[in-house]
């Protein structure tokens, strides 16, 4: 009597998602079937991501024992992570105060006032650790769980476990600076090879949210329905002729889309509908504040249309300070503070904060020692060895600070956590196991925390 292996909602799209038909199939229905599980805890993540390296002893956690250590030569362990040996200076007290914030009383630094008014919402990670002190390896294990190029992003992979909420938006958009890419560019939320439809989809924050979305002439609305109906009909008459072709499928599917979103992608980032007050909180009325404040604004407008994964990216390398680095961190604070704060608030006042998880991440930290390049002008180095991330809603205990570094907040000591814990979690609180979530290519079972060993960080969620 032969018997049938049973074959995994899992294993039947590993399979089918060979070249395009995973897209064809994720496109043609609509979602339906990879739908979130029931335990999932987050139906929609926004990453926030810093460009550069915040430096987590000036903004995340406070060391006494720096102002101690003030000038002072770094010690062996620091010093052979220094990048520029030739700048570099003694042991650098961070020159902000830290205030403890909330009735859980967790202590960030002064520059951050507005994260401090949602602090009981949000658990600091101060123990994560990464694997390279350069900006281009540092991202890509950050966006992809590999220092290497070619793999997918952090949204691929969630959107390719879980489909779409909603057939007229993409289920994985990014909103980066209109004022710069980050380092490796579109490569941060490329799709590797997972398929195409899998990968970050571009809003502009300026203009029209898409180029060349809307025809350049100005048709009837009845006569452009019509249109599509026609159009509609000889695809249909041209696929019945070729069937099994799924790259046909694909490609149909995607045309398809795009006309759709010619309605629901401006109605989407259409700020003028929020009320003054909204606007404000924002930071939409400061110069400052602006540009970062209207994308996660458009972030929080996303996720109440079902969009799964949604990147915001900040202005080059600002979080980079290897010189000045009190008027550089003024000024990344100020950009930033206000509207994240706003976004948390905003989304807890909806009842969208515990279906949403918001993930804060550079690629690395900063050493605690000075980078002297000019006199008086210090700044600091990269430091992967021990560094901040923070987490809220989704399934995230709020007014937390878990894990710690050594007394000079230079190496994640207490509870550490890789950067593929931290994608791990994500993933769990998605509904998804990381290790089951596979992609099968030559033979080969890939996932997002590939060849290394990973861990669900348990204790900071509820």
């Amino acid at each position: 009597m032969s018997t049938k292996k049973s074959l995994s909602r899992r294993d039947f799209f590993s399979h089918m998602a060979d070249g395009v038909h995973g897209a064809a199939l994720a496109a043609l229905l609509g979602g339906k079937l990879l739908a979130a599980p029931s335990r999932a805890k987050a139906k929609s993540i926004i990453h926030l991501f810093m460009n550069g390296g915040p430096s987590q002893v000036d903004l995340f956690d406070p060391k006494p024992m720096l102002k101690r250590l003030a000038g002072s030569a770094a010690p062996r362990d620091v010093a052979n992570e220094i990048e520029f040996t030739n700048e570099v200076g003694g042991m650098l007290p961070s020159p902000f105060d830290f205030r403890r914030y909330g009735k859980s009383g967790v202590e960030i630094s002064e520059l951050l006032p507005n994260l401090g008014s949602v602090i009981d919402d949000v658990c600091l990670i101060r123990s994560t650790y990464g694997e390279h002190f350069n900006h281009e390896p540092s991202l890509y294990l950050m966006h992809t769980g590999r220092t290497i190029p070619g793999r997918p992003s952090l949204g691929a992979w969630v959107t390719y476990g879980l489909g779409s909420e909603n057939k007229n938006l993409p289920a994985y958009i990014v909103l980066d600076d209109p004022k710069g890419l980050p380092i490796n560019g579109i490569q941060n939320w490329q799709s590797g090879w997972l398929p195409p439809v899998y990968q970050g989809t571009r809003f502009r924050s300026e203009g029209a949210p898409l180029l060349n979305l809307k025809p350049s002439d100005d048709i009837p609305t009845p006569l452009v329905e019509a249109r599509r109906r026609l159009l509609k009909q000889i695809d249909d008459a041209h696929r019945a002729e070729r069937r099994a072709q799924p790259d046909l499928d694909a490609r149909i599917s995607s045309y398809e889309m795009a006309a759709r979103m010619q309605m629901e992608a401006t109605d989407a980032l259409d700020l003028s509908k929020e009320s003054d007050a909204t606007k404000e909180m924002y930071g939409l009325n400061q110069e400052l504040t602006q540009s970062y404040g209207k994308r996660c604004l458009m972030a929080r407008r996303l996720v109440e249309r079902g969009v799964r994964f949604i990147q915001i990216f900040i202005e080059g390398q600002i979080w980079d300070n290897h010189a000045d680095l009190t008027t550089g961190l003024r000024y990344a604070c100020g950009k930033t503070d206000k509207p994240i704060a706003a976004l948390v608030r905003d989304l807890k006042r909806r009842g969208l904060l515990d279906s949403t998880l918001i993930m804060y991440s550079g690629e690395f930290g900063r050493l605690p020692l000075s980078q002297v390049r000019d006199a008086g002008n210090a700044g600091r180095d990269h430091g992967p060895s021990g560094f901040t991330t923070w987490m809220a809603g989704g399934g995230v205990k709020g007014g937390l600070a878990y894990g710690a570094t050594d007394d000079i907040g230079h190496k994640a000591v207490e509870n550490r956590v890789s950067v593929h814990d931290f994608h791990a979690t994500m993933l769990h609180l998605a509904g998804l196991n990381f290790q089951t979530l596979v992609f099968e290519r030559n033979g080969l079972k890939d996932r997002l925390t590939d060849q290394y060993p990973a861990r669900v960080i348990t204790e900071i969620l509820t």
